[in-house]
Protein backbone atom coordinates (compact mmCIF):
# COMPACT_ATOMS: atom_id res chain seq x y z
CA UNK A 1 0.00 0.00 0.00
CA UNK A 2 2.83 2.39 0.88
CA UNK A 3 4.52 1.68 -2.43
CA UNK A 4 1.32 2.35 -4.37
CA UNK A 5 0.71 5.58 -2.44
CA UNK A 6 4.26 6.72 -3.22
CA UNK A 7 3.72 5.93 -6.89
CA UNK A 8 0.52 7.98 -7.01
CA UNK A 9 2.20 10.91 -5.28
CA UNK A 10 5.16 10.75 -7.66
CA UNK A 11 2.82 11.02 -10.65
CA UNK A 12 1.13 14.17 -9.36
CA UNK A 13 1.82 17.18 -11.59
CA UNK A 14 4.62 19.47 -10.47
CA UNK A 15 3.22 22.64 -8.84
CA UNK A 16 3.61 25.97 -10.59
CA UNK A 17 6.11 28.46 -9.20
CA UNK A 18 4.63 30.63 -6.47
CA UNK A 19 5.54 34.25 -5.80
CA UNK A 20 7.75 33.07 -2.95
CA UNK A 21 9.50 30.60 -5.29
CA UNK A 22 10.27 33.45 -7.66
CA UNK A 23 11.77 35.56 -4.87
CA UNK A 24 13.89 32.58 -3.80
CA UNK A 25 15.06 32.08 -7.41
CA UNK A 26 16.11 35.74 -7.60
CA UNK A 27 17.88 35.45 -4.25
CA UNK A 28 19.86 32.48 -5.55
CA UNK A 29 21.08 34.68 -8.41
CA UNK A 30 22.77 37.15 -6.08
CA UNK A 31 26.21 36.41 -7.52
CA UNK A 32 25.05 37.19 -11.05
CA UNK A 33 23.42 40.42 -9.93
CA UNK A 34 26.51 41.46 -7.97
CA UNK A 35 28.78 40.65 -10.91
CA UNK A 36 26.62 42.71 -13.25
CA UNK A 37 26.65 45.70 -10.91
CA UNK A 38 30.38 45.55 -10.24
CA UNK A 39 31.45 44.87 -13.85
CA UNK A 40 29.31 47.56 -15.47
CA UNK A 41 30.26 50.17 -12.86
CA UNK A 42 33.95 49.31 -13.11
CA UNK A 43 33.93 49.34 -16.91
CA UNK A 44 32.20 52.71 -17.04
CA UNK A 45 34.49 54.16 -14.38
CA UNK A 46 37.67 53.02 -16.12
CA UNK A 47 36.59 54.27 -19.54
CA UNK A 48 35.29 57.57 -18.19
CA UNK A 49 37.73 58.50 -15.43
CA UNK A 50 40.90 56.67 -16.43
CA UNK A 51 40.74 56.83 -20.23
CA UNK A 52 38.78 60.08 -20.30
CA UNK A 53 36.08 58.94 -22.72
CA UNK A 54 33.03 61.20 -22.62
CA UNK A 55 30.57 58.71 -24.15
CA UNK A 56 31.70 55.43 -22.64
CA UNK A 57 28.33 53.72 -23.07
CA UNK A 58 29.75 50.66 -24.80
CA UNK A 59 32.10 49.69 -21.95
CA UNK A 60 29.27 48.54 -19.62
CA UNK A 61 27.44 47.03 -22.61
CA UNK A 62 30.48 44.89 -23.42
CA UNK A 63 30.71 43.80 -19.77
CA UNK A 64 27.06 42.65 -19.82
CA UNK A 65 27.57 40.73 -23.07
CA UNK A 66 30.52 38.80 -21.66
CA UNK A 67 28.86 38.16 -18.27
CA UNK A 68 25.60 36.86 -19.74
CA UNK A 69 27.21 34.84 -22.52
CA UNK A 70 26.30 31.22 -23.07
CA UNK A 71 28.21 28.29 -21.63
CA UNK A 72 31.79 27.87 -22.71
CA UNK A 73 31.79 31.07 -24.77
CA UNK A 74 33.23 33.80 -22.59
CA UNK A 75 36.91 33.43 -23.47
CA UNK A 76 36.09 33.29 -27.17
CA UNK A 77 33.47 36.02 -26.79
CA UNK A 78 36.02 38.57 -25.65
CA UNK A 79 38.07 37.97 -28.78
CA UNK A 80 35.00 38.01 -31.04
CA UNK A 81 33.72 41.14 -29.35
CA UNK A 82 36.95 43.02 -29.95
CA UNK A 83 37.37 41.74 -33.53
CA UNK A 84 33.79 42.64 -34.41
CA UNK A 85 34.00 46.07 -32.86
CA UNK A 86 37.34 46.81 -34.50
CA UNK A 87 36.12 45.81 -37.94
CA UNK A 88 32.82 47.63 -37.51
CA UNK A 89 34.39 50.89 -36.39
CA UNK A 90 36.96 50.73 -39.17
CA UNK A 91 34.39 50.20 -41.90
CA UNK A 92 31.88 52.57 -40.36
CA UNK A 93 34.39 55.35 -39.81
CA UNK A 94 35.71 55.16 -43.38
CA UNK A 95 32.19 55.24 -44.82
CA UNK A 96 31.08 58.11 -42.59
CA UNK A 97 34.14 60.12 -43.54
CA UNK A 98 33.24 59.59 -47.19
CA UNK A 99 29.45 60.10 -47.16
CA UNK A 100 28.66 61.73 -43.80
CA UNK A 101 25.73 61.02 -41.43
CA UNK A 102 22.05 60.91 -42.30
CA UNK A 103 19.05 58.69 -42.91
CA UNK A 104 20.08 57.17 -46.22
CA UNK A 105 23.73 57.11 -45.12
CA UNK A 106 22.79 54.94 -42.15
CA UNK A 107 21.11 52.35 -44.39
CA UNK A 108 24.07 52.32 -46.75
CA UNK A 109 26.58 51.98 -43.89
CA UNK A 110 24.68 49.03 -42.41
CA UNK A 111 24.33 47.24 -45.75
CA UNK A 112 27.96 47.71 -46.75
CA UNK A 113 29.29 46.76 -43.33
CA UNK A 114 27.16 43.59 -43.18
CA UNK A 115 28.25 42.64 -46.71
CA UNK A 116 31.95 43.18 -45.98
CA UNK A 117 31.78 41.29 -42.69
CA UNK A 118 29.95 38.39 -44.35
CA UNK A 119 32.53 38.36 -47.14
CA UNK A 120 35.35 38.26 -44.57
CA UNK A 121 33.91 35.05 -43.11
CA UNK A 122 33.12 36.39 -39.63
CA UNK A 123 30.02 34.95 -37.95
CA UNK A 124 28.13 34.99 -34.68
CA UNK A 125 28.91 37.72 -32.21
CA UNK A 126 31.73 39.19 -34.32
CA UNK A 127 29.31 39.86 -37.17
CA UNK A 128 26.64 41.28 -34.87
CA UNK A 129 29.02 43.62 -33.10
CA UNK A 130 30.59 44.81 -36.35
CA UNK A 131 27.18 45.92 -37.64
CA UNK A 132 26.22 47.38 -34.25
CA UNK A 133 29.43 49.36 -34.16
CA UNK A 134 28.78 50.81 -37.59
CA UNK A 135 25.21 51.73 -36.60
CA UNK A 136 26.35 53.53 -33.46
CA UNK A 137 29.07 55.41 -35.29
CA UNK A 138 26.55 56.50 -37.92
CA UNK A 139 23.90 57.64 -35.43
CA UNK A 140 25.74 58.86 -32.32
CA UNK A 141 27.41 62.20 -32.97
CA UNK A 142 30.63 62.49 -30.95
CA UNK A 143 30.75 65.16 -28.27
CA UNK A 144 32.70 68.31 -29.21
CA UNK A 145 36.40 67.74 -28.63
CA UNK A 146 35.96 63.98 -28.13
CA UNK A 147 38.69 61.62 -29.16
CA UNK A 148 38.59 59.48 -32.30
CA UNK A 149 35.30 57.53 -31.95
CA UNK A 150 36.79 54.45 -33.61
CA UNK A 151 39.60 54.21 -31.09
CA UNK A 152 37.43 55.00 -28.06
CA UNK A 153 34.79 52.45 -29.09
CA UNK A 154 37.46 49.79 -29.49
CA UNK A 155 39.02 50.58 -26.10
CA UNK A 156 35.61 50.60 -24.42
CA UNK A 157 34.91 47.12 -25.79
CA UNK A 158 38.23 45.90 -24.44
CA UNK A 159 37.67 47.47 -21.01
CA UNK A 160 34.14 46.11 -20.72
CA UNK A 161 35.14 42.62 -21.78
CA UNK A 162 38.05 42.50 -19.34
CA UNK A 163 35.86 43.78 -16.48
CA UNK A 164 33.27 41.10 -17.23
CA UNK A 165 35.88 38.35 -17.19
CA UNK A 166 37.42 39.76 -14.00
CA UNK A 167 34.08 39.48 -12.19
CA UNK A 168 33.71 35.87 -13.35
CA UNK A 169 37.13 35.09 -11.89
CA UNK A 170 36.71 37.05 -8.66
CA UNK A 171 33.03 36.24 -7.96
CA UNK A 172 32.50 32.84 -9.62
CA UNK A 173 29.33 30.81 -9.32
CA UNK A 174 29.41 27.77 -7.04
CA UNK A 175 30.13 25.25 -9.77
CA UNK A 176 29.43 22.05 -7.81
CA UNK A 177 26.23 23.33 -6.25
CA UNK A 178 24.85 24.71 -9.51
CA UNK A 179 25.34 21.49 -11.46
CA UNK A 180 23.93 19.43 -8.56
CA UNK A 181 20.81 21.61 -8.59
CA UNK A 182 20.28 20.57 -12.23
CA UNK A 183 21.12 16.87 -11.87
CA UNK A 184 19.09 15.93 -8.80
CA UNK A 185 15.67 17.07 -10.12
CA UNK A 186 16.25 15.03 -13.28
CA UNK A 187 16.81 11.92 -11.18
CA UNK A 188 13.67 12.67 -9.18
CA UNK A 189 11.66 13.02 -12.38
CA UNK A 190 13.13 9.78 -13.71
CA UNK A 191 11.85 8.07 -10.56
CA UNK A 192 8.36 9.47 -11.26
CA UNK A 193 8.48 8.03 -14.76
CA UNK A 194 9.51 4.59 -13.54
CA UNK A 195 6.91 4.53 -10.78
CA UNK A 196 4.29 5.42 -13.39
CA UNK A 197 5.40 2.57 -15.66
CA UNK A 198 5.37 0.10 -12.75
CA UNK A 199 1.88 1.22 -11.74
CA UNK A 200 0.68 0.85 -15.34
CA UNK A 201 1.91 -2.74 -15.39
CA UNK A 202 0.38 -3.52 -12.01
CA UNK A 203 -3.04 -2.07 -12.96
CA UNK A 204 -2.96 -3.19 -16.60
CA UNK A 205 -3.59 0.45 -17.54
CA UNK A 206 -1.95 1.62 -20.81
CA UNK A 207 -3.08 5.20 -20.13
CA UNK A 208 -0.74 5.34 -17.12
CA UNK A 209 2.11 4.19 -19.31
CA UNK A 210 1.24 6.94 -21.80
CA UNK A 211 1.28 9.51 -18.99
CA UNK A 212 4.71 8.29 -17.92
CA UNK A 213 5.87 8.53 -21.54
CA UNK A 214 4.64 12.13 -21.77
CA UNK A 215 6.48 12.97 -18.57
CA UNK A 216 9.70 11.41 -19.87
CA UNK A 217 9.41 13.26 -23.17
CA UNK A 218 8.94 16.53 -21.32
CA UNK A 219 12.28 16.12 -19.56
CA UNK A 220 14.37 16.81 -22.65
CA UNK A 221 14.28 20.56 -22.10
CA UNK A 222 15.55 20.09 -18.53
CA UNK A 223 18.27 17.78 -19.82
CA UNK A 224 19.42 20.38 -22.35
CA UNK A 225 19.43 23.08 -19.68
CA UNK A 226 21.46 20.86 -17.38
CA UNK A 227 23.97 20.13 -20.15
CA UNK A 228 24.38 23.87 -20.79
CA UNK A 229 24.87 24.43 -17.07
CA UNK A 230 27.48 21.67 -16.95
CA UNK A 231 29.43 23.34 -19.76
CA UNK A 232 29.13 26.70 -18.03
CA UNK A 233 30.28 25.57 -14.61
CA UNK A 234 33.10 23.52 -16.14
CA UNK A 235 34.33 26.73 -17.77
CA UNK A 236 34.06 28.59 -14.46
CA UNK A 237 35.89 25.83 -12.58
CA UNK A 238 38.71 25.88 -15.14
CA UNK A 239 39.01 29.68 -15.31
CA UNK A 240 38.60 30.83 -11.71
CA UNK A 241 41.31 29.96 -9.17
CA UNK A 242 38.61 30.23 -6.49
CA UNK A 243 36.88 27.18 -8.01
CA UNK A 244 39.84 25.11 -9.17
CA UNK A 245 39.31 22.68 -6.28
CA UNK A 246 35.87 21.85 -7.74
CA UNK A 247 37.10 20.74 -11.15
CA UNK A 248 37.10 17.03 -10.36
CA UNK A 249 33.64 17.14 -8.77
CA UNK A 250 32.23 19.16 -11.68
CA UNK A 251 33.69 16.67 -14.15
CA UNK A 252 32.05 13.81 -12.23
CA UNK A 253 28.65 15.48 -12.30
CA UNK A 254 29.04 16.21 -16.03
CA UNK A 255 29.79 12.54 -16.68
CA UNK A 256 26.80 11.51 -14.56
CA UNK A 257 24.60 13.86 -16.57
CA UNK A 258 25.46 12.11 -19.81
CA UNK A 259 24.41 8.77 -18.35
CA UNK A 260 21.21 10.28 -16.94
CA UNK A 261 20.36 11.61 -20.38
CA UNK A 262 20.73 8.08 -21.76
CA UNK A 263 18.66 6.67 -18.90
CA UNK A 264 15.80 9.10 -19.59
CA UNK A 265 15.86 8.12 -23.26
CA UNK A 266 15.67 4.46 -22.21
CA UNK A 267 12.77 5.32 -19.90
CA UNK A 268 10.87 6.76 -22.86
CA UNK A 269 11.33 3.53 -24.79
CA UNK A 270 10.37 1.49 -21.72
CA UNK A 271 7.14 3.45 -21.21
CA UNK A 272 6.25 3.17 -24.89
CA UNK A 273 6.86 -0.60 -24.91
CA UNK A 274 4.81 -1.14 -21.75
CA UNK A 275 1.93 0.86 -23.23
CA UNK A 276 2.04 -1.24 -26.40
CA UNK A 277 2.22 -4.46 -24.40
CA UNK A 278 -0.85 -3.54 -22.34
CA UNK A 279 -2.88 -2.40 -25.35
CA UNK A 280 -2.24 -5.76 -26.99
CA UNK A 281 -3.52 -7.56 -23.90
CA UNK A 282 -0.19 -9.19 -23.08
CA UNK A 283 0.52 -9.96 -19.46
CA UNK A 284 3.66 -9.71 -17.38
CA UNK A 285 4.53 -11.58 -14.21
CA UNK A 286 4.75 -10.02 -10.78
CA UNK A 287 8.53 -10.15 -11.18
CA UNK A 288 8.42 -7.59 -13.99
CA UNK A 289 6.34 -5.19 -11.88
CA UNK A 290 8.77 -5.62 -9.02
CA UNK A 291 11.73 -5.19 -11.36
CA UNK A 292 10.66 -1.71 -12.45
CA UNK A 293 9.86 -0.75 -8.85
CA UNK A 294 13.37 -1.79 -7.86
CA UNK A 295 14.71 0.19 -10.81
CA UNK A 296 12.99 3.31 -9.45
CA UNK A 297 14.28 2.55 -5.95
CA UNK A 298 17.80 2.17 -7.34
CA UNK A 299 17.57 5.56 -9.03
CA UNK A 300 16.35 7.06 -5.75
CA UNK A 301 19.29 5.57 -3.83
CA UNK A 302 21.70 6.73 -6.51
CA UNK A 303 20.37 10.30 -6.23
CA UNK A 304 20.50 10.19 -2.43
CA UNK A 305 24.04 8.84 -2.49
CA UNK A 306 25.66 11.12 -5.05
CA UNK A 307 28.07 12.16 -2.30
CA UNK A 308 28.06 8.89 -0.36
CA UNK A 309 29.89 5.83 -1.66
CA UNK A 310 28.10 3.47 0.76
CA UNK A 311 24.68 4.51 -0.54
CA UNK A 312 25.97 4.22 -4.10
CA UNK A 313 26.90 0.61 -3.43
CA UNK A 314 23.39 -0.01 -2.11
CA UNK A 315 21.95 1.58 -5.25
CA UNK A 316 24.05 -0.71 -7.41
CA UNK A 317 22.66 -3.78 -5.64
CA UNK A 318 19.08 -2.59 -6.20
CA UNK A 319 19.73 -1.98 -9.91
CA UNK A 320 21.41 -5.35 -10.41
CA UNK A 321 18.49 -7.06 -8.67
CA UNK A 322 16.06 -5.19 -10.91
CA UNK A 323 17.79 -6.59 -13.99
CA UNK A 324 17.82 -10.12 -12.54
CA UNK A 325 14.08 -10.02 -11.91
CA UNK A 326 13.37 -8.59 -15.36
CA UNK A 327 15.29 -11.38 -17.07
CA UNK A 328 13.74 -14.08 -14.89
CA UNK A 329 10.28 -12.79 -15.78
CA UNK A 330 10.85 -13.92 -19.38
CA UNK A 331 10.28 -17.57 -18.54
CA UNK A 332 7.25 -19.05 -20.24
CA UNK A 333 5.69 -17.56 -23.38
CA UNK A 334 8.01 -14.93 -24.85
CA UNK A 335 6.80 -12.02 -26.94
CA UNK A 336 8.64 -9.19 -28.64
CA UNK A 337 7.21 -6.61 -26.26
CA UNK A 338 8.03 -8.56 -23.10
CA UNK A 339 11.58 -9.10 -24.33
CA UNK A 340 11.87 -5.39 -25.22
CA UNK A 341 10.67 -4.34 -21.75
CA UNK A 342 13.28 -6.57 -20.07
CA UNK A 343 15.96 -5.27 -22.42
CA UNK A 344 15.10 -1.65 -21.57
CA UNK A 345 15.23 -2.41 -17.85
CA UNK A 346 18.74 -3.73 -18.37
CA UNK A 347 19.77 -0.75 -20.53
CA UNK A 348 18.42 1.80 -18.06
CA UNK A 349 20.01 0.04 -15.11
CA UNK A 350 23.30 -0.08 -17.00
CA UNK A 351 23.19 3.69 -17.61
CA UNK A 352 22.69 4.43 -13.91
CA UNK A 353 25.35 1.86 -12.96
CA UNK A 354 27.78 3.63 -15.30
CA UNK A 355 26.89 6.89 -13.60
CA UNK A 356 27.63 5.29 -10.21
CA UNK A 357 31.17 4.50 -11.35
CA UNK A 358 30.85 0.89 -12.44
CA UNK A 359 33.07 -0.03 -15.39
CA UNK A 360 31.93 -1.90 -18.48
CA UNK A 361 33.79 -5.02 -17.44
CA UNK A 362 32.18 -4.93 -13.99
CA UNK A 363 28.83 -4.31 -15.58
CA UNK A 364 29.10 -7.32 -17.87
CA UNK A 365 29.98 -9.53 -14.90
CA UNK A 366 27.23 -8.24 -12.61
CA UNK A 367 24.45 -8.32 -15.24
CA UNK A 368 25.42 -11.60 -16.92
CA UNK A 369 22.79 -13.88 -15.36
Amino acid sequence: MATQRRMLQSLAPAPAMTLRDRFVAVRHRWRTLLRLAAATSAAYAVSTHVLGHEQAFFAPIAAVIVLLAGAGLRQRLLVELIVGVALGVLIGELLILAIGRGVWQLGLVVVLTAAIVHFSGLAGLARTQAVNSAVLLATVIPAPGADNPALTRFLDALVGGVCGLAMILLLPRNATRDIAVEVRPLLEQLQRVLHGVAQALRDGDPARADDALDLARGLQGQVNTAINTAENVAEVASMSPVRWHQRREVARYAAVLGDIDNAIRDARVLARRVGTLLRLGESCSEQMHRSIELLADGVHLFEAGLDDSATQAEAQEELVEAVRLALESLTGQLTVNRAAVAAQVRSLAADVLFASGMTRDELDVRLDF
